[in-house]
């Protein structure tokens, strides 16, 4: 039900059932939200991208957070998709492993003397309030409470060096204009202490921040910072702490104006428009069907409380926000007493105390902040089910068909740990999985597309349960609904067969255990866990602790197997009546009466104005854009601290590898990777090379790589594959993966021309390792097993496709329109268009109708695409086994390895395959030749319905075989959190404006994320070159401003990494052929940047050759567009 705003967020695709919890809770939400792309390198240790993606942080739940501001490290890059263990409301994807081995991941974290001790530290300003010990994480906390203030703060003490900061504020707003939405933008726009107009950049642009963000939640603002470096984070925490106590935006109007929405005029004979960054970002959600869907479902469920209304902001209702409402709003709710504090990692308990004493001791107590800010019970007021219908706004050529939700107020009381845990296992079991009860029967009902709603949101005082589907035909929307009860009175009447039972409950196990929270600091999934519990005056480690719970529902599972589950379906469910059906009809004039409505307000409100008051805001307009356009002084960019370069590690961190080109005389490659500890898991990928397939094949991998997981294996089917996986792993995953590699006796550090690259299905699991043998027998099954003639299957599987992509069309125009423009220019980028590009959803639409009219020919397409990569003459020569593991995991493993290496398929003493180290791989030569008969280097528009624009230019900066300097690096970082910042962000009003640079291919882009304009920001592009060539001047005058540009840099290459992404991250090095040396010579460069890198960058552009453009936009945006010299060839895609 919850949106999630982020300034500033960045996500490694990678791992999509990682963050299927939150990729659920935004459906139910509005889509997460965010500004600008900062964040690591694509090609960096830490595996950020440096890409808008969108954030689905796990909070522990689908309800998820709302609106955000900031950079935030990415999630696993590979292997297994990591998840975030216990935090609060679980919501579990994937599988596990058996209770009887799942012991074995007991954490290690044994109470140490030391840790014991940090929970005695007392402070004289403090008094304790409660001591814990969380065992299953191995935290040791102590609750204190400020005396004069009365603040909250809850100390965790761990062996974790990537320490984390937080300070949340419950903040529930009476009304839909977005007054928490903008005020989380704002404070973080200068302070008393910290002067300049935006220290949150200031802080991105120089900090090695492994997490730096702020979001909105319904009902609270969080605000977290973390890093591994000491001094960094006292920093970051400092800069925070004075932004929410004394921001200058609540003195300050134009803070308001610019992050919240103002009247914008520069010509009395103008029309008025609306401006601001949190108006323009809320009218892309608003754009959203996806969102529409879940804003209705979450307020029509309750009508008597703070839930009802958008905490993220109405498009219609924000500009009703006045500049004292909005300040009192601080007042209000953001007192010390109204707030929750944490601190976790290995730094000094007595120091944080210290550091917040410093803060908290300027404010007396204020008894009435928590009973104002106190969250009202919504009760279960609805006695007879309700249903209600809302319009969304649809394409031209877009079907008109409904979207439905069936939503549950489930609880009116507290539940108790064990209702908490169960009612996720029972989540898990309706929605779980593909082969979970409810999922399964809609998915294969034929009635619409794909799943909405996601199930078990409880991120909130209370929890709700939401199902239904979308693409539904008119006349089947009563089915649907119809379906969600019947098979809910079925799952109650029949129950859940113990494999099914043992399947969840092993899954959720495992990633409790395991508290993989991939490159999120664990430190941040803790505070959100606690949060869940502590923001409503409750224990914060109560919510942490999963053993007592679990054995419970075990011993109840032993007693009477599933009535538990049965049980609460009826009670939460189905003799529920606080449920509301949520249909939305399509509209194909909704998006032009929306446009039509505010331009005639807006001449309203003009017409009703004096010439004076034009005048003013004539005035006011000019004052606005002279501030955000100027630089801010000397002296105040001074108070914000800073590290210096020497406080930088100047080695690259290397990972342990060891290779055997022929394990056994297997004829496969097997690379290990010996860590410190595992906690007895071993992380395993298998790759299958599939250069022998043709290109026109490779279109339909992500297809065919889904199949091999959900239509069943061998003598199963899809239900019983999936429970296997469940029972004996920690989750297994089947994607297509390419490399490119640099060519053997190659020159490093220049531009590839993208011939020579390594494509492989990658099949990835883990389990702990005495079940490493179930874990590869399943690898091999599916690889060599699985049910390809599934024609139902795969037929809902394409509908989803196809409604999945024409959604993110909509909500993440940037990341297409990127891609788009990158198959115009390098090989790499015309393949992975083709595969998840805007060509790729006609590849959909045309498989669809194909496998509906003649299946035959598309299972001997599949048939024939499983042959060729398993031709047993050379298909071993393309094999490899990763596997990561501590040196006990290692050697447990081993039997198994050599049994499984000698069962797959082909001779171990065929054929080899091409070395593409060497030659050119045969789907560059294909890529090569469409590219130069079909991808025309034009400019190109995609229309869909949509309030905003997303708009994309680039091209090949750097021409093949051209050398890169690290230094590239912090110039490209540089210009994307400094002038397209100010530019495209701060000026321009859109929520996003960054830019993307890789230094393999040569490739560059601008893009930008729900912006306002479209020809205003193709012109701020264009001058980009000259901003950074009078910048190389700048930083000639200023060598700190320099240090800063590359300390963040450096700060990208850093990132924490869980132990399988620290093994995936070195196989993934061993892969491209990159070499230490050069990795350290990149680092060396980045450290050395000088200004005239700066200088050299900004002429490259300048004299960009042939750059094009692409862009996600409405028909009207178009018009105008064109109307001001931009014009591009026209697509209606949705």
């Amino acid at each position: 039900h919850q949106l999630i705003s982020y300034r500033q967020s960045i996500m490694s695709p990678s791992s999509r059932r990682l963050m299927h919890r939150h990729r659920r809770a935004c459906q139910m939400a509005l889509f997460a939200c965010f500004a600008v792309a900062i964040g690591r390198g694509a090609t960096s240790s830490s595996t950020r991208v440096a890409a808008l993606s969108f954030a689905t942080i796990s909070s522990g739940s689908k309800a998820a957070w709302r609106y955000a501001t900031a950079s935030s490290p990415s999630s696993s890059a590979g292997g297994c998709a990591p998840t975030h263990a216990f935090l609060g409301r679980r919501h579990f994807s994937s599988s596990a492993s058996c209770a009887a081995s799942i012991t074995s991941l007991q954490q290690s974290a044994v109470a140490t003397e030391e840790l014991e001790k940090t929970m005695d530290v007392t402070h004289p300003a403090y008094d304790v309030i409660a001591k814990d010990v969380v065992s299953e994480c191995g935290a040791y906390t102590t609750l204190y409470k400020h005396k004069k203030s009365g603040a909250e703060l809850l100390s965790v003490a761990n062996d974790d060096d990537n320490k984390v900061f937080g300070i949340t504020f419950r903040t529930p707003p009476s009304d839909s204009t977005g007054v928490p939405h903008i005020l989380e933008h704002s404070v973080l726009c200068g302070s008393r202490k910290y002067k300049t107009k935006d220290p949150f950049v200031q802080l991105l642009q120089g900090s090695l921040q492994t997490f730096l963000n702020a979001f909105t939640y319904p009902d609270r603002t969080c605000y977290v910072v973390a890093s591994q470096n000491e001094k960094d984070f006292y920093n970051l925490i400092n800069v925070y702490s004075d932004a929410v106590f004394h921001p200058r935006a609540i003195s300050d109007p134009m803070v308001h104006a610019q992050e919240g929405w103002h009247l914008e005029l520069e010509d009395k004979e103008q029309p008025l428009t609306y401006k601001g960054v949190v108006y323009n970002e809320m009218k892309g959600v608003y754009s959203s069907p996806d969102s529409l869907l879940g804003r209705e479902s979450q307020r029509c469920l309750f009508p008597d409380n703070t839930y009802s209304v958008d905490s993220g902001g109405d498009p219609t209702v924000i500009p009703e926000l006045s500049f004292e409402d909005f300040a009192n709003f601080h007042a209000k709710f953001y007192h010390p007493a109204n707030s929750r504090i944490y601190f976790s990692g290995d730094d000094d308990v007595a120091r944080r105390l210290e550091i917040m004493d410093e803060y908290l001791s300027e404010f007396g107590p204020s008894p009435e902040s928590k009973p104002e800010s106190e969250i009202v019970w919504q009760k279960k007021t609805i006695t007879e089910p309700q249903w209600e219908k809302h319009a969304y706004p649809a394409g031209a050529d877009q079907p008109e068909t409904h979207m439905l939700n069936v939503n549950w107020l489930l609880n009116d009381r507290p539940l108790t740990p064990l209702e908490d845990l169960t009612v996720n296992i029972l989540d898990h079991l309706l929605t779980g999985t593909t082969s979970s009860i409810l999922r399964k029967t809609l998915t294969e009902s034929g009635l619409g597309e794909a799943i909405t709603g996601g199930g078990l949101s409880d991120e909130l005082l209370q929890a709700t349960f939401s199902m239904g589907m979308k693409g539904v035909k008119p006349d089947d929307v009563q089915a649907v609904h119809d379906l969600v009860i019947d098979t809910l009175k079925k799952a109650a009447e029949e129950g859940f067969t113990d494999d099914a039972i043992a399947s969840s409950m092993n899954t959720i196990e495992f990633q409790l255990r395991e508290f993989n929270t991939g490159s999120f600091p664990r430190g941040l999934s803790f505070m959100l866990g606690a949060m869940s519990k502590w923001l409503y005056d409750n224990s914060p480690t109560g919510a942490l602790k999963f053993e007592e719970p679990l054995a419970q529902l075990k011993a109840q599972i032993a007693e009477s197997g599933s009535k538990v589950f049965q049980d609460m379906i009826k009670e939460l469910l189905l003799d529920n009546t606080h449920r509301v059906t949520v249909e939305m009809v399509p509209s194909k004039t909704l998006e032009a009466e929306q446009l039509k409505e505010e331009q005639d307000r807006l001449a309203a409100v003009k017409e009703s104005l004096s010439d004076d008051e034009l005048d003013e805001i004539i005035k006011k307009t000019v004052e606005l854009k002279e501030l955000q356009a100027a630089e801010d002084p000397p002296e105040a960019r001074a108070t914000i601290p800073s590290l210096e370069l020497a406080d930088l590690k100047r080695e690259v961190t290397e990972y342990p590898i060891d290779i055997t080109d022929n394990e056994n005389d297997t004829g496969i490659k097997v690379v290990r990777h010996e860590l410190v500890s595992t906690s007895g898991i071993a992380y395993v990928n298998f790759g299958v090379d599939v250069s022998s397939l043709s290109l026109e094949d490779a279109a339909i991998l992500p297809l065919f790589t889904r199949m091999m997981m959900e239509t069943g294996a061998g003598g199963m089917d899809s239900v019983a594959l999936s429970r296997r996986i469940g029972t004996y792993t920690g989750g297994v995953s089947a994607t297509f993966m390419s490399s490119g590699v640099k060519p053997e006796g190659a020159k490093e550090g220049v531009v590839s021309d993208g011939n020579h690259m390594v494509t492989q299905i990658m099949i990835q699991g883990k389990a702990t390792s005495d079940k490493a043998g179930e874990l590869l027998s399943l690898f091999k099954l599916i690889l060599t097993d699985a049910k390809l003639d599934s024609k139902s299957r795969v037929i809902e599987m394409l509908k989803e496709s196809k409604s999945r992509i024409e959604s993110s069309i909509q909500s993440s125009g940037h990341s297409y329109a990127n891609t788009r423009i990158k198959s115009r220019y390098t090989v790499g980028g015309y393949i992975g268009e083709k595969m998840s590009g805007i060509s790729y959803l006609q590849t959909v639409k045309d498989l669809l109708q194909q496998a509906e009219e003649d299946w035959p020919s598309l299972l001997a397409r599949f048939e024939r695409i499983r042959n060729t990569i398993l031709d047993e003459t050379k298909c071993r020569d393309g094999m490899v086994l990763d596997v990561t593991g501590d040196a006990k995991v290692l050697d447990t493993v081993q039997p198994e390895i050599e049994k499984f290496l000698t069962e797959l398929p082909g001779d171990s003493k065929g054929e080899k395959l091409q070395n593409f180290y060497v030659e050119e791989h045969p789907w560059a030569t294909q890529a090569k030749k469409e590219m130069a008969e079909n991808a025309a280097t034009i400019d190109e528009g995609f229309v869909v319905p949509t309030q905003v624009s997303y708009v994309g230019k680039g091209g090949q900066l750097f021409a093949p075989g051209e050398a890169v300097s690290g230094a590239s690096a912090v110039v490209a970082r540089f210009l994307r959190t400094g002038y397209l910042w100010d530019q495209v962000r701060v000026i321009g009003g859109a929520y996003g404006g960054f830019c993307t640079f890789s230094s393999t291919d040569g490739f560059f882009s601008f893009l930008s994320y729900r912006d306002p304009n479209l020809a205003d920001t193709i012109d701020v592009y264009d001058k980009a070159g000259d901003a950074l060539i009078a910048a190389a001047d700048e930083l000639e005058k200023n060598p700190d401003a320099l240090a800063t540009a590359i300390i963040g840099a450096i700060g990208d290459m850093d990132g924490a990494l869980m132990p399988d992404q620290k093994g995936f991250a070195a196989f993934r090095r061993w892969l491209a052929n990159e070499s230490p040396e050069a990795r350290q010579k990149f680092r060396d460069e980045i450290l050395n940047t000088k200004p005239e890198d700066f200088r050299a960058f900004g002429e490259r552009l300048k004299n960009f050759s042939n750059p094009t453009c692409a862009v996600v936009s409405s028909s009207a945006a178009f018009e105008a567009a064109a109307e001001a010299g931009k014009e591009m060839k026209i697509n209606q895609v949705v």
